[in-house]
């Protein structure tokens, strides 16, 4: 079991910006993919977006393309979220998690370790 503990939500008005944090223990962080997850209340999980174990491969759901970034620094075992110009719609609890294999997938069953969640709030 893989702990990982995500940080940064807050409450924003429309069009700004957030980044969140997701620190992961352990010396394995490097080998495997990372993803970040939403659900908002009454909907479904969505992957947003994920990032193989290398940082240069990503994938982005199409609603926040060109608005959020995804990235890592392995050398801290921290994958970020950079979220720009947000949206009400984007209003949920954001999930990270770590892949069992070392791509850019955005199916949860990817994904073997979750964290506890951090809310992101976006008022009109």
């Amino acid at each position: 079991q893989v702990l990982l503990v995500e940080t940064g939500g807050g409450l924003v008005q429309a069009g700004g910006s957030l980044r969140l944090s997701c620190a992961a223990p352990g010396r394995t962080f490097s080998l495997y993919g990372m993803g970040w997850f939403r659900q908002a209340p009454g909907k479904d999980r969505e992957c947003v977006a994920a990032i193989d174990r290398t940082g240069i491969n990503t994938n982005y759901a199409d609603s926040v393309k060109g608005r959020f970034t995804i990235s890592r620094d392995n050398a801290k075992n921290t994958v970020y979220l950079q979220m720009y110009t947000l949206k009400p719609e984007d209003t949920a609890v954001y999930y990270c998690a770590a892949g069992r294999t070392s791509g850019a997938t955005s199916s949860s069953q990817s994904y073997g370790s979750w964290g506890q969640g951090t809310q992101v709030s976006v008022s009109s």
